[in-house]
């Protein structure tokens, strides 16, 4: 099962600035205990402040995200990503940020029934069948509670003996601009063409499309 979460901010400059001529998205996202997903964007990137600037600056912003699962869910499985990152500049002065942030693997907890026929004796004494009921109905109570408690302990020790790079891991969006060209991205981010290709097609690169790059400091 997928899951889509967006998440909209909009971003303030101090100056009116020309154009966003560069941008990308890192994430920091990760799943916690008691089902939270929790972490950072951080989106940067470099701007011209109007259209003859030659020169451009840098900006850079870090958005907490936190969002809580389910308990219905079960979570080991589970891979946390971006699935989608545009942004538009506002009056020259706010920059709009949309990303869709993609749970992906979840599946629901199957639920245990406990079930027990009960014998009826023909001409059995109306107070034995009674008690005989009250006794089926505490021993069924009983394995219930039994296999509750024993589902909670699984849930509780899922995420114990996990390494922590096993999780999650981090990526960047990037955004291609006019002035990109695939030697110029591997430069950017020290990345082989084997590694960039491994999660893009570059045959299909052209400015606005979002380019997927794995962060070798988290390898």
């Amino acid at each position: 099962m997928k899951k889509l979460i967006p998440f909209q901010k909009e971003l303030s400059f101090d100056n009116k600035i020309h154009e966003i001529s560069s941008i990308s998205l890192e994430h920091t996202l990760k799943l916690n205990e008691g089902n939270q997903i929790s972490g950072e964007f951080i989106v940067s990137g470099t701007y011209k402040l109007t259209e003859a600037s030659i020169n451009v600056d840098p900006f850079e912003y870090i958005l907490p995200f936190s969002i809580s699962i389910d308990k219905k869910y079960e979570t080991k499985n589970i891979n946390v990503d971006i699935n989608d990152f545009y942004y538009e500049l506002v009056n020259n002065q706010i920059l709009s940020i949309n990303i869709e942030v993609v749970i992906d693997n979840l599946e629901e907890k199957e639920e245990t029934f406990v079930t027990k026929e009960k014998t009826v004796i023909p001409n059995e004494p109306e107070d034995i069948r009674e008690e005989t009921t009250n006794e089926e109905n505490q021993e069924e109570t009983e394995t219930v509670s039994k296999t509750e408690n024993e589902n909670t302990e699984t849930t509780k020790s899922i995420f114990e003996n996990l390494d922590e790079n096993e999780r999650y891991a981090v990526y960047k969006v990037h955004v291609v601009t006019e002035n990109d060209t695939v030697e110029s991205i591997l430069q950017k981010y020290q990345i082989t063409k084997e590694e960039l290709e491994a999660y893009n097609d570059l045959n299909d690169m052209q400015m606005g499309s979002k380019l997927i790059i794995k962060d070798n400091e988290n390898k």
